[in-house]
């Protein structure tokens, strides 16, 4: 027969195409849960007005970051636009130490590293009802110019083949639904067996 256990404190992954909701919905668990550790990126790009060092992100230069990847201190990282971004292991490690579910706010490419390495991950795949509800959001939003937005719809449309990796799907049409949902795939997780 074969053992069990109780989960406990868990690794939380969500991800999103522009115009998702993920932001929303980071804030959200953060702020409803206080046994979550929300995981700050670390990156080599220099602060931008109104960043805050270990709030925003871990600023840190291209050349200390290198190195962090020789030393595999990362669980994933990416160079985006000539800038370094990754998840430091330090942060999933001292989180699960001290008894806390940890929330990491990725792209896709960055959920699937994890889970790599972390088999028992969570990825929650955040998106809004269908691509035209996604163009008319990042539009709302008036940050980006049309090539940018072509941009963003065209990525949208390559991170949506990859919900099948993913353990969960939140449909972001309604706010109060989304975060019911969240709720609901954060307390299942908590509770769940693990057969060893």
């Amino acid at each position: 027969m074969k053992q069990t256990k109780y989960t406990g404190p868990g690794i939380f992954v969500l991800s999103s195409p522009s115009g998702g909701g993920k932001t929303t919905l980071v804030k959200f668990m953060k702020k409803k849960f206080s046994a979550i550790v929300y995981s700050v990126s670390t990156t080599s790009r220099p602060p931008r007005p109104g960043d805050k060092n270990g709030h925003d992100y871990n600023f840190i230069s291209a050349e200390a970051f290198r190195k962090g990847i020789k030393e595999k201190n990362f669980v994933e990282w990416a160079l985006v636009h000539g800038n370094y971004y990754g998840t430091p292991s330090s942060n999933i490690k001292n989180a699960l130490k001290k008894g806390k579910s940890i929330l990491l706010d990725l792209d896709v490419k960055g959920a699937r590293q994890v889970k790599k390495l972390f088999p028992d991950a969570v990825l929650i795949f955040i998106t809004a009802p269908g691509i035209k509800e996604l163009s008319r959001r990042i539009i709302a939003r008036g940050q980006d110019d049309m090539n940018t937005i072509r941009r963003r719809l065209k990525n949208a449309k390559e991170e949506l083949r990859q919900i099948k990796y993913f353990d969960f799907l939140v449909m972001n049409d309604k706010i109060a639904t989304a975060q019911k949902n969240m709720v609901s795939i954060y307390g299942a997780e908590l509770c769940k067996i693990k057969k060893v």
